[in-house]
């Protein structure tokens, strides 16, 4: 992400705001994306991260690893930093052709074919709760091992109980603890992990 005078002087706005905070110094670069999106402190106490997330997270896209992504919104609000850092492939599950089901949605089926496909990729849940629910069901009966999943979808039936069944697996994660989320929320979880991990594995990229 390029940054401007008015985005430092917003960024320092909201470090003043949160003040003090028990996250690690990269944990807080997400935090402050997600605020920064979305003007809404309240993610200070809401994200949750799995214990080695970032650095999993960090791995997997060095790695260029695929990312699957629920939703067009999300597809394109990361594409721009995937293509000028790490260049790793974007497939979105809502634009995944599939045989018409009665039983699922559109982008749960679609959701479901990729993983199949890419059992260890970076999954992306920013909007469709039927897309994490998905991965859920594949994920406990061992049909794809994601090397992350950030799980960020608003939802009011069930949201909270798949989001609990992710956190008890061993799969590294990132979600929201609450009903709230969005795509905007998710694709700024995945532009401050492209930066950080850029940071950290981007030189070496180059030089080779």
């Amino acid at each position: 992400m390029e940054w401007h005078v008015t985005d430092a002087q917003t960024l320092a706005i909201i470090d003043h705001e949160v003040g003090d905070h028990v996250f690690s110094p990269a944990e807080y670069e997400i935090v402050r994306r997600v605020i920064y999106a979305t003007a809404d402190f309240e993610y200070k106490s809401l994200i949750r991260f799995s214990e080695r997330a970032l650095q999993a997270a960090a791995a997997a896209l060095a790695a260029r690893t695929t990312i699957v992504v629920d939703v067009p919104m999300v597809q394109v609000g990361i594409t721009y930093d995937i293509q000028n850092t790490f260049a790793n492939e974007v497939y979105c599950g809502m634009e995944t052709p599939t045989r018409p089901q009665k039983d699922k949605t559109r982008v749960a089926w679609g959701i479901e074919t990729l993983a199949k496909r890419y059992p260890e990729g970076i999954y992306v849940v920013g909007q469709a709760q039927t897309a994490l629910t998905t991965l859920i069901y594949l994920i406990e009966a061992e049909e794809i091992k994601p090397a992350l999943i950030i799980a960020t979808p608003a939802g009011f039936v069930n949201v909270d109980t798949a989001k609990e069944r992710l956190r008890d697996s061993v799969i590294p994660y990132i979600t929201i603890d609450s009903r709230k989320g969005n795509a905007v929320v998710a694709s700024a979880i995945v532009d401050g992990l492209v930066d950080l991990a850029w940071q950290a594995y981007g030189e070496e990229r180059v030089r080779s």
